[in-house]
């Protein structure tokens, strides 16, 4: 197949590059200048695994106005906050046979989607994997090859032919995929994730596993997911898992899978860039009040990060 990846950072390279090592075509966009011309320069990304074995991987690079492709499917990976603009400057590009995939953190993005795709050509999901850009045209995945899981599902909950493939050739790359008939249940399981890990260890400028050694880390967890679930419910999404099962994916993740990982709003807020924590706490926090329901924590949380947000940028 063709892939095209929309958004050329951490997790676009590690999706692009291990599909293009299973044999297909893959071609990149980005909008981040230096990113774009250091590729260029150098004929390609560096990539790295656990900080091992750097390596120069050949890629074709893309701005988003002169890219005139047609891939079968586009991967979307981009910060939620820059998406739209994103996808104005694609649009050109983009015709009603092609299918898109997207597992990026937070929720905003597929209504974002539905504006240039079809209901039936997007297919969503999570990726329980983690990923570093060190910088322009260099990346680091984290974990042994094959390491991590992915959910997907499709809009309309009805997988076709074409998402067997795009399954099939995410197995192939070692994504471990799950296809759902869940959609909403499939997206909202990695935001509780993040919710907890994500924002925790970015207030505290810890590690992942810094954060499952603190004795009373599981009655954060807990309280966290609980609130979420209880917003959930609510909504009337049926989540993928329960609430015992999803306090045990933050445990093993954290302690088993990346304990030495620092999570993507980490990076954010480390190098001053605004983080997605509205798309993530932020979002439960809203989901909750259109049911009548107060998510207290987590709008507490949300404030803290953009307090810490706000105390940066007063001491740059």
């Amino acid at each position: 197949m063709k892939f095209t990846i929309v958004g050329s950072g951490a997790m676009g390279y590690r999706y692009g590059v291990l599909l293009q090592e299973a044999g297909n075509e893959v071609e990149f966009v980005d909008t981040w200048e230096p990113n774009v011309e250091k590729v260029r320069q150098q004929g390609g990304v560096f990539v790295s695994r656990d900080h091992k074995d750097r390596h120069l991987v050949p890629v074709k690079m893309y701005y988003p106005e002169e890219y005139k492709g047609n891939p079968d499917v586009w991967v979307v990976f981009d910060k939620q906050m820059h998406l739209a603009a994103f996808l104005k400057r694609m649009e050109h590009a983009f015709n009603d046979k092609q299918y898109v995939l997207t597992c990026m953190n937070g929720m905003g993005h597929v209504e974002k989607l539905l504006q240039y795709f079809k209901p039936e050509k997007i297919v969503a999901g999570t990726a329980l994997v983690a990923t570093v850009l060190n910088g322009p045209g260099d990346v680091d995945f984290i974990g042994a090859r094959g390491a991590g899981t992915m959910n997907l599902a499709n809009y309309t909950e009805k997988p076709d032919d074409i998402t067997h493939k795009i399954v099939n050739e995410l197995s192939k790359a070692q994504f471990n995929p799950n296809l759902t008939t869940n959609f909403m249940g499939t997206l909202l399981a990695k935001v509780v994730f993040n919710s907890v890990v994500n924002t925790l260890c970015t207030l505290f400028e810890i590690t992942m596993g810094e954060f499952a050694s603190y004795p009373g880390a599981d009655e954060l967890s807990k309280q966290l997911i609980n609130e979420a679930y209880d917003v959930c419910e609510r909504a009337g999404i049926q989540m993928l898992n329960t609430r015992q099962q999803e306090l045990e994916s933050v445990n093993y993740v954290s302690t088993v899978a990346n304990p030495l990982h620092y999570p993507s709003m980490y990076q954010d807020m480390s190098h001053n860039r605004p983080t997605e924590v509205d798309y993530i706490n932020g979002y439960l926090v809203k989901l909750g009040r259109k049911y009548h329901y107060e998510a207290t924590t987590h709008a507490f949380l949300t404030h803290l990060v953009h307090l810490a947000e706000h105390t940066r940028q007063q001491t740059k």
